[in-house]
């Protein structure tokens, strides 16, 4: 007798399109079932046979949270590197990695939360670390070819799915979720926009992440860009993630709606298809969509658009096939080609800033490696845990011999005396087994504990001597003879714990204050220690030392040994001093913290200074997330990487050694002084002449800068625009290697338009590309440039537009160091007038503008300008056409204040009150008034009170 066999679902049948399972599998779910998918972490449909599955899995630069991985260098140093082939194998391994380690442990995620593309605008944004580059276009290329590698070769199953972050125009810690990006249109369409938009295009990416912060007064998870931008770029569905804790946001600390009913549901219809909010609890968000349904807030189909985006990424991983995935049985972790693809990364990344002829260092070079950072090698909250490392002296004395090396850390040796006369000690803790953070991996890292199993510190007549780092700002960490960070657990015991400072809120962080009545100066007798992550002072009990709101215990700082003092005894039997300065990543510049000066700490500094006071070469290699404002002109040679994941220590070495000529290029301007920098929510890069693009002042050093051991000589640039009638122009030239090495060389293409009608960027990278060259080895370069890559967003016509004019084609190695340039004339599209007198004018629209900003005109949609803090504004347009004249203006507006307007710099020809505040800031009324103009003019509005201006019209 043959058993019965249920025929297969449409679902699960490997040879029908996506599309057609996805219908199949949607209208096999329950109400209840596909709102249950809208959080991020979705519970099994047992019924179906349908497993849990969750959103994001951190993998920035290696698998992040989940335990030990191979860990690349951050994202400054891979977009450093300006290899988009490099960055490609980089993210293959990276995605094979999440590929093995979820077949041992199913909480590691397949839809990867990576990579960031914001633009580091802004070199004190916490985050610099997390973004390739401050600009769009090698963004973009280096994101694309991480996304590549992460989601695999395969045409229709992806190795893993990645996300974008962080839609859009965020570039501040600084009240994140509160704060809103005043943002033009042009700097929206040719800035903000482009690094997503040529990603995405690329066909690699599965969706984006919103970011926290709102954009032209409307929070980034209800932005209309999601519907009228994003989701025009691609044919494929592309799934939303929110961030962690945002779609609360929206009321708890935005107060943008008045309910979570109502912010689930705009959330929802504006495109967000996944709910990461509440941790692992979906009760929350489930509840607050069927709140929204039976209000009439949100429709079933509105749910089934979300649940069908995300399913369409899980049939793309191949969930629903495994005998068909290609991927399933991928277990490469950890591997020889990993070890040697990070140590390869490692070395691209390095970016030599100056060399006087000190580097390459001489084999029988006397050495001393001093610094914070010369024996350590650091993660930030996106690395996964090191299964190997390597630091800076650690591969110099592999590279040199350790009888040639000698080392400072240039800490402060200290005790502290308690006002009772007793010392502050650490108990031995010989139980006690080496345990790093997060080695046993977390779904939510910020949820870790500190330790409780060791002793708390004591007071007694013998102290411990503890290793003081200021890391600026008077932030300080106090380390044990044995390694251990003291730290404080939720007990509020302090401990010798941590194997380094880290958590989402760091407990390993202090600052020495001034005693009541003391007068004493930073870091001398008479101290309280206030304990950063809690706020409270350390105190001293029976019970051991510990953080209270009780009487703190007034401290004096003896100090031991000065760090300059070690630095200078060592610099003196060197040759050549390698200082090691930077920052820590979890400290004073991070996710949620910006930094506030470019400036090196004060500590240092003096580091630095000890270093020179000798007759030794000094060479400073920055290690750091971020850009610094150094003096360089004392300094022999000075080099920059980012944290460079695991092989960073004998990636300097190997550069420094000469076994490797350093080829690495800055992604982002580096700005000689703070005063140089504009305010932190300045997100005006054309008006406030931000980045490479429009800075005109004298950077420290500029945007693609990086020097060599070789030389290199470029010649026979010929540019042709059009060639057999298409629409690009090629650019061709030769690079030779005239060096004694072979090295690498990043050959740079950048335009500047010679007569713009609107403020261009004084240079713009269109292509790059790195090369390998043996001595005397020539290359000839070739490029295809579309010519849209030369348009601008044109303001009057609401698109882009190419200028018909000359266009300068610039070749070197930096967007400064200029080898060859020649000029091309571009046919295009002319400038035409505005018509206003037809259309009227968006106030968005405006040409210039200065003491204004952009608001939401209503919370769907659409802007409006106001003056910034409700003071007084103004707005240019420049060449509208009146016609044969006008009578009459109309401005949409509500708030409260008044519409001046002029023309050609002229008086006052029109003004308008709103003398009673509207009802609301959405509610708009018009007000009309007599206004003569005729011919082309240029128009300008003055804004004046708490006004909102949404529209200009004119008649006849």
């Amino acid at each position: 007798m043959t058993a019965f066999m249920p025929p297969t679902p449409p679902f699960r049948d490997p040879q029908l399109p996506f599309p057609k399972r996805v219908d199949d599998l949607l209208a096999r779910l329950t109400p209840d079932e596909k709102i249950s998918f809208l959080h991020q972490f979705v519970p099994a449909v047992e019924r179906l046979g349908i497993a849990a599955f969750r959103t994001g899995q951190e993998a920035l630069h290696g698998v992040a949270w989940m335990g030990p991985a191979t860990v690349f260098p951050q994202a400054v140093g891979l977009g450093a590197t300006w290899n988009p082939d490099l960055v490609r194998r980089v993210g293959e391994a990276v995605s094979r990695e999440v590929r093995a380690m979820r077949a041992r442990d199913e909480r590691v995620g397949l839809n990867v939360w990576s990579p960031t593309v914001n633009l580091l605008r802004h070199p004190l944004w916490g985050r610099n670390e997390e973004g390739y580059s401050e600009d769009p276009k090698l963004t973009s290329a280096i994101a694309t070819a991480y996304t590549h590698g992460l989601r695999g070769e395969h045409p229709t199953y992806w190795r893993t799915a990645p996300v974008l972050k962080h839609w859009l125009a965020h570039n501040n810690e600084t009240g994140r979720d509160v704060t809103s990006s005043s943002v033009r249109p042009r700097v929206l369409h040719e800035y903000d926009l482009r690094a997503f938009r040529e990603t995405v295009e690329a066909g690699a990416v599965a969706g984006v992440m919103p970011a926290y912060n709102l954009v032209n007064g409307r929070p980034n998870h209800v932005s209309p860009y999601l519907r009228e931008q994003l989701r025009t770029w691609t044919e494929q569905d592309l799934m939303v993630c929110s961030d962690a804790g945002a779609p609360s946001n929206l009321v708890d600390s935005e107060h943008y709606f008045d309910t979570h009913e109502e912010a689930t549901a705009a959330a929802l219809t504006a495109g967000v298809d996944s709910f990461t909010d509440h941790g692992t609890d979906g009760s929350k968000i489930t509840a607050r969509v069927r709140g929204a349904l039976e209000r009439g807030l949100l429709t079933e189909a509105d749910v089934d658009t979300a649940v069908r985006r995300q399913l369409s990424v899980r049939f793309r991983l191949g969930e629903f096939d495994p005998h068909h995935d290609p991927h399933v049985d991928t277990g490469e972790f950890d591997t020889p080609a990993h070890r040697a693809l990070a140590l390869e990364a490692a070395e691209q990344a390095i970016v030599l800033l100056r060399n006087d002829g000190v580097l390459p260092l001489a084999a029988d070079t006397r050495i001393a490696v001093v610094g914070p950072l010369a024996d350590e090698c650091k993660l930030d909250w996106y690395s996964g845990t090191l299964i190997h490392r390597s630091t800076p002296l650690e591969g110099l004395h592999e590279r040199f011999g350790a009888d040639r090396v000698a080392f400072a850390e240039g800490v402060d040796r200290v005790l502290l005396k308690t006002s009772a006369g007793t010392f502050l000690h650490v108990p031995a803790a010989p139980e006690a087994a080496d345990e790093a953070r997060g080695a046993q991996g977390a779904l939510d890292p910020a949820l870790l504990a500190g330790r409780t199993d060791l002793p708390p510190l004591t007071a007694g007549p013998a102290g411990t001597e503890l290793a003081l780092a200021d890391w600026g700002d008077g932030v300080l960490t106090l380390r044990a003879p044995d390694g251990r960070y003291l730290s404080v657990a939720e007990d509020g015991f302090l401990r010798a714990s941590a194997d380094r400072p880290g958590g989402w809120v760091v407990q390993e962080t202090f600052r020495l204050e001034a005693a009541p009545g003391t007068g004493a100066d930073a870091h001398g007798n008479g101290h309280l220690l206030r304990h950063i992550g809690t706020g409270r002072h350390v105190c001293v009990t029976a019970e051991g030392v510990k953080v209270a709101e009780g009487e703190p215990e007034v401290f004096e700082l003896v100090v031991v040994e000065r760090g300059e003092d070690a630095v200078a005894r060592v610099a003196a039997e060197a040759d050549v001093v390698v200082v090691v300065a930077g920052n820590d990543p979890h400290i004073n510049g991070r996710e949620t913290e910006d930094r506030t000066t470019l400036r090196l700490p004060a500590q240092q500094e003096r580091l630095l200074a000890a270093a020179r006071s000798g007759d030794a070469r000094v060479v400073l290699a920055l290690v750091s997330a971020y850009p610094y404002a150094i003096d360089a002109g004392p300094l022999s040679g000075v080099l920059w990487t980012a944290h460079g994941g695991q092989a960073a220590g004998t990636a300097l070495a190997r550069v420094l050694a000469g076994d490797v000529s350093p080829a690495g290029r800055l992604p982002q301007t580096w700005y000689a002084d703070d005063a140089d920098l504009p305010d932190l929510l300045d997100y005006d890069v054309i008006g406030g002449r931000q980045t490479y693009l429009y800075f005109e002042g004298r950077p420290l050093f500029p945007f693609g800068h990086g020097l060599s051991y070789a030389s290199f000589a470029y010649a026979d640039l010929k540019a042709r625009v059009g060639d057999d009638g298409a629409d690009t122009a090629r650019v061709s030239f030769t690079v030779v290697n005239t060096g004694d090495g072979p090295a690498d060389e990043v050959a740079q293409l950048y335009t500047r338009a010679v007569d713009p009608s609107v403020t261009r960027p004084r240079r713009e990278l269109l292509a790059h590309r790195r090369l390998t060259l043996a001595p005397g080895e020539r290359a000839e370069v070739s490029f295809e440039v579309p010519l849209s890559a030369f348009a601008f967003w044109d303001v009057a016509r609401g698109g882009w537009r190419l200028e018909p004019g000359p266009y300068d084609l610039l070749v070197g190695s930096s967007s400064e160091d200029v080898r060859l340039r020649t000029t091309v004339t571009l046919d295009g599209e002319p400038a035409a007038p505005r018509p206003v007198l037809r259309d009227g004018l968006a106030a968005v629209d405006f040409d210039e503008q200065g003491g204004t900003e952009i608001v939401d005109r209503t919370k769907v949609s659409g802007d409006a300008v106001t003056p910034a803090a409700g003071g007084a504004g103004e707005l240019l347009y420049r060449a509208c056409d009146f016609g044969a004249g006008t009578a009459g203006v109309s401005v949409a507006a509500a708030g409260s204040g008044t519409v001046e307007l002029t023309v050609d710099g002229g008086p006052v020809l029109a003004a308008l009150t709103l003398a009673t505040p509207t009802a609301g800031p959405y509610d708009y009324v018009t007000l009309d008034a007599p206004f003569t103009a005729a011919g082309v003019r240029d128009l300008r509005l003055r804004l004046r009170g708490p006004l909102r201006l949404a529209r200009v019209g004119f008649s006849g």
